[in-house]
């Protein structure tokens, strides 16, 4: 059943918290926020009840779009800590949680002998994003994990795509953003000339820091930077670890976002190849021993529809 979107549930997960998300990201997240907080514009608020019908629960149970040894999860749109769904502005939220799930119910799957997951996101939270990437990880020791990048793979999207197997772009895909970003937002000037005062009380020295009510201060400012820096080094350092760099070198590619021949020639994929070409070179790696001996399935490999579908 259709629901109104939470918008200050929403809005808890964007401002004042790290973001492993592209600023393009961020920007178009704030343009659907900022006149609902401001109250403003509110006639379109139904036009944003959210289409997908399925809860969390139902879309795991979902099979994955397998073909004999391969299986492909898709890992498009905003990454969430905790439930997903797509509205009708065609952006489709997808948790970690859930992501995670959907790897482990073919983790222990023995006919499935490699997990494809299909990348087209700008990133999102950084809550429970290392968490997932090292989940990641450690199934990919058991089972090979390869990160299809198609179109797009940056921020946390890059941080998981890093701690797969190994990584393979499409020829125009966007690689990178290795950065964190904290936004906060202040609407006491507004309330100020609408004649509204918000009188806060409060024990804990940071319990009011980035308020909205009032203007950012300087403690708040020196917790923000510390936020940023612990979320930072842990992306960068998680980064340098799963791919083999310097440190160094990955926090010099200073959050941009690469092409992927450049991103080829930093180390930060492995090859350059189209999505399915790739999923057909994959599957041919595999050969399925029949009667009259064994045989290619890369025909079967073009039943596995990877075109982005946002």
């Amino acid at each position: 059943m259709s629901r109104l979107i939470n918008y200050p549930h929403v809005a808890s997960m964007v401002f004042g918290v790290p973001l492993f998300a592209t600023p393009a990201l961020v920007t178009a997240v704030k343009s659907v926020l900022e006149p609902r907080l401001l109250g403003k514009d509110t006639g379109s608020v139904e036009s944003m009840a959210p289409l997908a019908l399925m809860d969390e629960e139902q879309r795991a149970a979902q099979p994955e779009r397998t073909a004999n040894q391969l299986a492909v999860i898709p890992v498009h749109g905003i990454l969430v800590p905790r439930r997903g769904e797509i509205t009708e502005s065609c952006e489709e939220l997808v948790s970690y949680e859930l992501l995670r799930s959907q790897i482990e119910s073919v983790r222990h799957n023995d006919q499935v002998a490699e997990i494809i997951l299909d990348f087209h996101t700008g990133g999102g939270s950084a809550l429970g994003c290392k968490e997932a990437a090292d989940y990641i990880r450690m199934v990919s020791a058991e089972k090979p994990i390869t990160a299809l990048i198609n179109f797009a793979a940056c921020s946390a999207g890059y941080f998981l795509a890093s701690a797969c197997s190994r990584i393979v772009a499409s020829p125009t895909s966007m690689v990178g953003s290795i950065g964190v970003i904290i936004e906060t937002y202040d609407v006491s000037r507004a309330e100020e000339a609408a004649g509204i005062k918000f009188n806060t009380f409060f024990r804990g020295g940071h319990k009011n820091d980035a308020s909205p009510h009032e203007p950012i201060t300087d403690q708040a400012t020196l917790e923000i930077g510390r936020r940023l820096d612990a979320a930072y080094e842990m992306f960068t350092t998680s980064v340098a670890e799963y791919r083999g760099l310097d440190v160094e070198a990955v926090v010099a590619t200073e959050a941009k976002v690469f092409s992927a021949k450049e991103a080829l020639s930093l180390k930060l994929i492995d090859e350059i190849a189209p999505a399915q070409d790739a999923v057909n070179a994959i599957a041919a790696s595999y050969r399925q021993t029949e009667q009259g001996g064994s045989r290619r399935i890369s025909a079967q490999a073009h039943a596995l529809n990877t075109q982005c579908q946002l």
